[in-house]
């Protein structure tokens, strides 16, 4: 990840400095003040420097006389999300993240996206995307380009948008050319990690082989769908309900076309006239506390669904998360030809 520079400077620089860079910074003018160890310090604004010059401090006097000493700031790892919200609402827009030391890692813009929730990702890109041959015989699925750039970019632009900055991404067939494609088209302040699986692991088995997930709570989706599902809510009904796992889920509607009896026994008891039934479908966008990790076996093919038969069986609370916005696995021709056209009005 690419330490932000544009809001930073240093303490001792000259307010005359300052201003330029401000100025530079049009909309976005606020610095962060930070010492020799990128410890952040401090806020100066345009506003702060004029209150300074109208006590009689010089132009040319450094900035450690005027800097605000409790700038706004969010610490990586931690569930900030509340924080996030209130600074939103206050339209605070540019906020700094530090790490454990107060150093600062990166600078979020609210202006660029949406949220900035404590969530690791972890993408299933390694599917061999049969159905859809002679497509994929050269390019792996999430490389096929829906409009303008391909279906696994449409997925990380919208996380990123929510804030979301560490992604590993689980790759096999032609994995290299994701590789390749994803280091050099994407937003440099993301941090990609890649996932090689010699063997096929199934949906999830790719997150026994991570180690290193930077957040209490990860994400895990497959690289092929399209939507416009909002992470943000979903992360709230997440923790409001304290869930171990939850799953998107589609609905699904099944209309009969006669009366349905309702019997027992034999017995009618009721009946229903031409009734419609909703049920909902596994969307493959689960989200969980990195505790439930711990029960997917090592280097073995395993799927989420094996995963929430376990957290069934051992009590533990998975949750559906009913979504009725756009969903689509672009898994068939039918599928990828209705992207291309949805794609035109859909705001990802």
């Amino acid at each position: 990840m690419r330490r932000p520079t544009e809001h930073i400077i240093l303490l001792g620089s000259k307010i005359k400095d300052a201003l330029v860079r401000l100025n530079e910074l049009n909309l976005d003018n606020i610095l962060f003040v930070v010492d020799e160890n990128n410890k952040l310090v401090g806020s100066l604004t345009d506003g702060d420097i004029r209150r300074g010059l109208i006590k009689g401090i010089q132009i040319d006097s450094i900035v450690d006389c005027v800097i605000q000493t409790n700038p706004k700031f969010v610490v990586k790892g931690q569930n900030n999300l509340d924080k996030i919200i209130e600074f939103r609402e206050q339209n605070f827009k540019i906020i700094p993240v530090v790490d454990n030391n107060f150093r600062i890692i990166n600078i979020i813009n609210f202006r660029n996206i949406k949220s900035y929730l404590p969530i690791d990702v972890l993408l299933m890109a390694g599917g061999r995307g049969l159905r859809l041959k002679p497509l994929t015989d050269n390019i792996p699925k999430p490389l096929l380009k829906v409009g303008e750039k391909p279906i696994i970019q449409h997925n990380i632009d919208r996380l990123a948008s929510f804030g979301i900055d560490d992604y590993w991404i689980s790759l096999n067939y032609l994995g290299e050319l994701i590789e390749s494609h994803l280091e050099t088209e994407l937003n440099k302040n993301i941090n990609v990690e890649y996932v090689w699986e010699k063997e096929p692991l199934g949906t999830i088995g790719a997150a026994s082989k991570i180690d290193n997930f930077q957040h209490e709570f990860i994400l895990v989706m497959n690289s092929d769908l399209l939507t416009n599902v909002d992470y943000e809510k979903f992360f709230l009904d997440f923790l409001e309900k304290d869930a171990d796992l939850a799953v998107v889920t589609i609905p699904y509607q099944v209309s009969i076309p006669y009366a349905v009896l309702e019997t027992r026994n034999g017995t009618v008891e009721s009946f229903k006239e031409k009734p419609t039934y909703t049920y909902y479908s596994n969307g493959g966008i689960y989200l969980m506390k990195k505790k439930v990790l711990n029960l997917i076996p090592k280097n073995t093919f395993f799927n989420t669904t094996d995963l929430m038969e376990i957290l069934i069986k051992e009590k533990c609370k998975l949750i559906s998360y009913p979504f009725s916005g756009y969903w689509l696995d672009i898994g068939k021709h039918d599928d990828f030809e209705k992207a291309q056209f949805d794609i035109k009005n859909l705001l990802l």
